[in-house]
Formats: structure tokens, C-alpha cells, sequence
């Protein structure tokens, strides 16, 4: 579905949204097609996903959504606060709205599936950090172990971007968090109830995320922090876990004792005007560049689409993609880490019970 972060509705432009909506169905379509080929176990499954909300603000933005879902001629179902429980579990949330077309899977075990069914021409360096680039007419990449060289260089690494020297000061990196529960007991599953895998997505963007995995444990996503140098912070991990446990409690009061095992964050690459790359950086080097939070869904189209592009390939999607403007510029330091920093916590602050 199109998420749109940056637009009050999560749809924005209705041109750009549909074209939004193509680039995601043809990713799944990939996705779909790649696990079955190689038979992948990533738990996928097309169980859709549901957008819920607490606050009147969250139900006014799951109005706007469901009406823009509509225009696109895109299938949605409101769903009740009564008759959530019977899906979800909690009844912690006032409305819900379910979209059908969502699937969900394990990202680390789709990631582990591909590398290791890659085909017999290519070659996966892992735990090959590139220590410097020499860039000419052919691209050398140095690591510790020796070098590689190459005739294109093709970008796919988001905001590690600007290491490479591209689209300084115009990449965000910003982390965000989650922690994810033991296995269930059957007595724990019991007094849950609902459906027994799903997703949550909340209605404000700096709320909280949960998933309901296939092997019974609970997700919950909340949080952000601004990392410049994209390392993340511990003593923010700490604080966060304290967070989580809190968001966890409210949604989930049958379940007190229920331990958080693991506690986690990752990298996203964000733009202030909420635009991403997609073509040529420099002679020879090429990206597909900032996901903008959608790294799965993002990251297999317009990778798909690059390679497509530089073997001759053109399509509305690839010309798309092209005429986009491209991650605008940044404020210079120390503006851009207050300005971001302060950005994150208002917002965070301002998501209220959809934390």
C-alpha cells in the first residue's frame, strides 16, 4: 500500500501514490517469485496488515487513508473497537483499518534465503568492510583482505551512501528501535487471543509497530534517534527498552510477565522532502538509493529496476523513478542534529497513546 510518512493520509499526490502502489506490487511479485523458486522459509504470508489508532488525531488520519484507499480503487475494512480483540488480540486500540493486499515475512531469513541461492556468476564478500574507493574508468574497492575491481558500481546501501562520497548532506540516517518477546506459552496464547500472526502499523508515524510472528512471540517497534555517523547508540538502547516495555504493557495487561528477550535497532535512510535516488551518481557509478523506511518492499524494486536500467531496460516504472528530484539538501551542522533531534522528540512526544 502506498505509505507516504510525509503526507497527512499516507497517500500524498495520487499520481505519485499509484505509481507507488506499482513499484510495491511488482516487488512482492519478485518476492513472491523468489521464495518459491528457491523455497525460501521467511514465514511469508499474505495476511495483510492492519493501521490502527487510539487518539481522535490517529482515527482522522485512518479516515483520510481509507478515502484515499478508495480513489485508488484499493481494498480496505474498517474495523471496530469491539470487534478488534477478535483479531489482534488487544483492545487497547479505538479503530482499525485492515488492507488486504500486505504480506508479511521474516526479513533476516528472506535476506540468509537469497544469499545463499545467489547464482553461480555472482560472489557475496561478507564481512568485507570497503575501506576506500579509487574512482576512473574502472572502480577499485579496497578491504582489508585486497581489493575488487570493478567496471560499474552499483549503490544499493542507503545512507553508507555518503560514505562512498555521494549525496552528502542530503541523507538521513535515522534509527529506530524494537524488541520482540520470548516464545509464548500455550496459557499465554490463550489469554492473547486474536488471529494467530499479524501486523500492526500505527495511524501517527512516530507511534508504536507489532507484529504477531508465526512462532508466537510479540513485536513492538517505537522509536528514533538521529545517527549521523549510522552507529547506533547504547545507552539509548538501553533507554528504549524501558520505553518498549512500557508501550508493551498498555497494549497487553493479560500479559505481565511475559519478558522482552531482545532488544534491537537499525538503520533507515530518510530525506527531508521525502524523495529517494534512483540513476547515475558519477561516471560509472550508479544507485538506487534511500528507501525511505520501506527497506524490503523499496530496496527489491528499485534494486530489480537499476540492473533492468543499466541492461538496456526502459519502463513507466524505471522513467519514474528517473524524474524524481532526488533527496533535497540538508541544514549545515550543528543545525541539521539539533533540527532533527528536536524533530524526532516532538514527534515522539506529540504520537501520545499511539507510542
Amino acid at each position: 500500500m502506498p505509505h507516504d510518512i510525509g503526507a497527512p493520509d499516507y497517500i500524498g499526490d495520487l499520481a505519485t501514490a499509484k505509481m507507488n502502489l506499482k513499484l510495491n506490487k511488482a516487488a512482492q511479485e519478485i518476492i513472491r517469485k523468489l521464495v518459491a523458486e528457491h523455497n525460501i522459509d521467511c514465514d511469508l504470508r499474505p495476511v495483510g496488515k492492519y493501521q490502527a489508532a487510539v487518539e481522535p488525531r490517529g482515527i482522522a488520519v485512518l479516515n483520510a487513508y481509507r478515502r484515499g484507499l478508495e480513489t485508488l480503487g484499493e481494498e480496505s475494512e474498517v474495523i471496530s473497537e469491539a470487534d478488534l480483540p477478535a483479531r489482534i488480540g488487544t483492545s487497547y486500540y479505538k479503530k482499525g483499518l485492515f488492507t488486504p493486499g500486505t504480506i508479511l515475512l521474516q526479513p533476516a531469513s528472506l535476506v540468509k534465503g537469497l544469499a545463499d541461492s545467489l547464482p553461480e556468476n555472482v560472489t557475496l564478500h561478507e564481512y568485507t568492510p570497503v575501506s576506500s574507493v579509487d574512482y576512473g574508468s574502472r572502480i577499485t574497492l579496497k578491504h582489508e583482505h585486497g581489493e575488487i575491481v570493478a567496471d560499474k558500481l552499483l549503490l544499493t546501501n542507503n545512507a553508507f551512501a555518503s560514505s562512498f562520497g555521494f549525496l552528502k548532506a542530503r541523507l538521513l540516517p535515522v534509527f529506530t528501535y524494537a524488541s520482540m518477546t520470548r516464545v509464548l506459552t500455550e496459557e499465554e496464547q490463550a489469554r492473547l487471543g486474536g488471529m494467530p500472526a499479524w501486523g500492526i502499523i500505527p495511524a501517527d508515524p512516530f507511534g508504536s509497530t507489532l507484529r504477531r510472528t508465526p512462532d508466537n512471540r510479540l513485536l513492538i517497534r517505537n522509536s528514533f534517534s538521529f545517527n549521523p555517523g549510522g552507529r547506533s547508540n547504547e545507552g539509548f538502547l538501553n533507554r528504549v527498552a524501558h520505553r518498549h516495555r512500557e508501550s508493551f504493557d498498555r497494549r497487553f495487561p493479560m500479559l505481565p510477565n511475559v519478558e522482552l528477550e531482545y532488544t534491537w535497532g537499525g538503520a533507515m535512510c530518510l530525506s527531508r522532502n521525502h524523495r529517494a535516488h534512483f540513476g547515475q551518481l558519477a561516471p560509472n557509478v550508479y544507485g538506487a538509493l534511500c528507501c525511505g523506511g520501506l527497506g524490503i518492499t523499496r530496496g527489491t524494486i528499485t534494486g530489480t529496476l537499476l540492473a533492468d536500467w543499466l541492461a538496456g531496460q526502459r519502463n513507466e516504472l524505471i522513467e519514474f523513478l528517473l524524474s524524481s528530484p532526488g533527496p533535497n539538501l540538508n541544514p549545515p551542522q550543528p543545525f541539521l542534529s539539533v533540527g532533527a533531534n528536536l524533530n524526532l522528540m516532538w514527534g515522539q512526544c506529540r504520537a501520545g497513546k499511539e507510542s
